[in-house]
């Protein structure tokens, strides 16, 4: 039996499940995309500055080496590029339905019944949500009305006033740090409003030559050496903020020397010192935010916001500050997994109910009560130092393993209840001992569970899902 398979979402998750299960020779897979084309948050985050902040050895599929990035830290245009060229070449890309925006998903007992907004419903023997963490962005709740045009980073528009323009900035996270050098000295002012000051490292960035385009082009296992330095790099980053006291203190103690290198002004220099525990939230990799900062048409206001204006923003000192354009910087609903998509499983229980306090799932991949069901970038499997892809491509593996025993004969596949909830026990323990409940964060949800991030290093979660044990699943094979 050549099982069914629906993956919901054509990004870098999507993408690489699509390429294992191909690879395996599993050929009927389906990828159903909401949007017009291929690409997730790289099609969607289109702001100027837009770039990765992993280094693109590292942050591209292991099965598909890039030998033509132009730098370490690509922009998203070359980023989108590489995806959908790579989508192409394996194949993908002529299983992908565009505009086919999932609404619904019901199991019947031996399928699963995918429905999509226009109506057209899709037969799946198994299920792939590949949706990812940071696809559905937030708006805060601030009261009042601007009268001139608004944006969220991830709805990025051409036709935005930039030139000449003064241009408010609500936020200070990895959309920001990257917008705002990019836009200062075009804008009239950039008034920049801020929470809490980021914890920021130096970028390590740098152009990729001639030389070794045609070195990587001519003999590609080359490019397994800048991979492997990134992740030696990795692995500090990942001590640092699991707990690794000497990884922490030397990244601490570059982070202070960034600060007193780029912000000469004590008083600025103050408002940009974070007071949160390094990696609490994410760490930001920049070179020109700080320096962006410190320039005469750019202002920090740290005061809280309190209202939005025709004519700007009021915060709660009483002062308007002007602006002709407000961004809002404010990240994603990462902790709402699935939003928009309501799923139900076994005895028509809906995944919204067994996920009422928090998602989660065993091993970040498959929920108790939904058979046949495992999520690409699920709960618990961001990295807080490492590329999202490394365990993605992991995932992927794992889904092969499951779909080939489907293939075999056996009856659909559902984690047994215990096994989740001893998983989610361990990792939650080991998560409330860890720097990320130091402070609120997109990591954490309205309650303080932490369902985004993975407790450990990269290589443990590696190691935990090379191969799926049997004796977890339940069958009615």
């Amino acid at each position: 039996m050549d099982p069914r398979i629906v993956i919901i979402g054509a990004g870098f998750g999507g993408v690489a499940a699509a390429a294992a299960l191909l690879e395996a020779g599993f050929d009927d897979v389906v990828l159903l995309e909401r949007a017009p084309s291929i690409g997730g948050v790289w099609r969607d985050n289109t702001y100027p500055g837009c770039a990765c902040d992993v280094p693109a050895p590292l942050y591209s599929y292991s099965f598909a080496p890039n030998p033509q990035w132009t730098r370490r830290f690509p922009a998203h245009d070359e980023i989108l590029a590489y995806l959908r060229r790579t989508a192409e070449t394996l194949g993908v890309a002529s299983r992908v339905r565009l505009n086919a925006d999932v609404t619904a998903a019901t199991w019947t007992g031996d399928r699963w019944l995918v429905s999509t907004r226009d109506g057209t419903v899709f037969e799946a023997d198994v299920l792939i949500p590949a949706v990812g963490q940071l696809g559905n962005p937030v708006l805060p709740p601030i009261p009042g009305t601007f009268a001139g045009p608004a944006v969220h980073t991830a709805r990025w528009r051409d036709d935005l006033p930039i030139d000449g323009a003064r241009i408010g900035v609500i936020g200070t996270g990895a959309s920001a740090i990257q917008l705002v050098p990019e836009i200062a000295g075009r804008a009239a002012h950039i008034t920049v409003f801020q929470r809490s000051a980021p914890w920021t490292l130096p970028r390590p960035d740098r152009r990729y030559g001639a030389g070794r385009h045609f070195a990587y082009s001519r003999v590609p296992a080359l490019m397994r050496l800048p991979r492997a330095g990134v992740w030696a790099m990795t692995v500090v980053t990942g001590r640092a903020v699991t707990g690794g006291r000497l990884a922490g203190a030397f990244l601490r103690t570059v982070s202070r020397a960034q600060r007193r290198l780029q912000v000469r002004d004590a008083q600025l220099r103050a408002q940009v010192t974070p007071e949160e525990p390094m990696g609490c939230k994410r760490v930001l990799f920049t070179n020109n935010w700080l320096p962006a900062l410190t320039r005469p048409d750019v202002t920090l206001v740290t005061d809280k916001v309190l209202e939005t204006t025709p004519s700007g923003v009021r915060t709660v000192d009483g002062t308007v500050h002007p602006c002709d354009l407000l961004v809002y910087a404010t990240g994603f609903a990462a902790t709402d997994f699935l939003a928009g998509i309501s799923v139900t499983g076994r005895d028509g229980r809906p995944l919204a109910r067994e996920w009422a306090t928090g998602a989660y799932a065993h091993l970040g991949l498959a929920v108790p009560g939904f058979p046949n069901l495992f999520l690409v970038y699920g709960p618990n499997t961001n990295s807080g130092n490492t590329s999202v892809l490394y365990f993605i491509e992991h995932q992927a593996a794992y889904i092969v393993q499951a779909v080939r025993r489907l293939a075999a004969g056996a009856g659909p596949l559902e984690v047994r209840r215990s096994v989740a909830a001893a998983f989610d026990g361990e990792v939650q323990r080991r998560l409330a001992r860890s720097v990320w409940t130091g402070c609120q964060s997109w990591y954490r949800n309205a309650a303080g569970r932490v369902v985004t991030n993975w407790p450990g290093m990269a290589a443990e979660y590696r190691r935990r899902v090379a191969r799926l044990r049997p004796s977890d699943y339940r069958s009615d094979g």
